[in-house]
């Protein structure tokens, strides 16, 4: 069991949901990045996913899309990235997830993207744009690291969802409408028929993600699932200020905000 499956146990045994939030690495800086992750944490976040910036996330929406940007733009890197995450694991054993394109892993080097990653502490990778005809490879080389390879499904998956799953370790990323991440006042999928959808083919931790913009949208989700992901509306309070006292204190409101409904 890596950092993801022990934090998951722990909560079902205190009857609480995950708080799973996101931000991108390097957005504003790495400094900031290190002490957003302990912030998060502090307020109660359980889960902590680092976006790696890439150019074209097909996946994200505008708010993502312009932090990605800004870290690209301020010289981020895998190298830098990883760096990064070594200095966190110094501090916190809070699991830690990248969100990253296939294109950045292949790139980089795919067993050596995933041996880095177990070097310095990660414990999960999502794909956005990997299909399941095209991760045996690096399913197979996360498993001997013992990483996570958390797979994404959508509403729109149905059939699919068997297959999705088949092999899927850490949680399931269960997106919660169709589209890309950003707020939302309101999600119009039938969220219960979904998550019962899913729920047939595996008994691995579900969390739903994309449009989650409130506390009051987590707890209206929370029955559903096993977690709760939340990154656009936290990019967005990273992008509010310069001032990094008061961004801080934002980012950790929110997410404390989040937690409570979550216990």
């Amino acid at each position: 069991m890596n950092r993801i499956d022990l934090k998951f146990k722990d909560l079902k045994n205190k009857g609480e949901k995950a708080m799973i939030s996101f931000i991108t690495a390097g957005d504003p800086d790495f400094k900031i990045t290190e002490e957003l992750v302990y912030g998060m944490e502090e307020a109660g976040a359980d889960i902590i996913e680092l976006g790696i910036p890439y150019s074209d996330p097909i996946a994200d929406g505008v708010t993502i899309q312009k932090s990605s940007a800004r870290a690209l733009k301020n010289g981020t890197t895998i190298s830098k990235i990883m760096q990064c995450v070594k200095n966190i694991r110094v501090n916190t054993e809070i699991p830690l997830v990248y969100l990253v394109y296939y294109n950045s892993v292949f790139k980089y080097g795919i067993n050596r993207f995933i041996e880095e990653c177990k070097k310095v502490g990660i414990d999960g990778i999502i794909i956005p744009d990997l299909p399941i005809e095209e991760r045996k490879e690096i399913l197979n080389i996360a498993d001997k690291f013992e990483i996570a390879l958390i797979p994404l499904i959508a509403p729109t998956s149905k059939e699919r969802i068997e297959k999705i799953v088949t092999n899927a370790s850490g949680f399931i990323y269960c997106v919660s409408t169709n589209g890309v991440t950003g707020t939302r006042s309101e999600i119009d999928t039938d969220i219960k028929a979904y998550m019962d959808t899913v729920s047939k083919f595996t008994d691995i931790p579900k969390a739903i993600g994309f449009g989650i913009s409130s506390a009051k949208m987590a707890k209206e989700l929370k029955e559903y699932c096993d977690g709760i992901i939340i990154g656009s509306a936290i990019v967005k309070k990273v992008d509010e200020t310069e001032d990094t006292e008061e961004m801080l204190k934002n980012v950790k409101g929110f997410v404390s905000e989040v937690k409570k409904v979550l216990r």
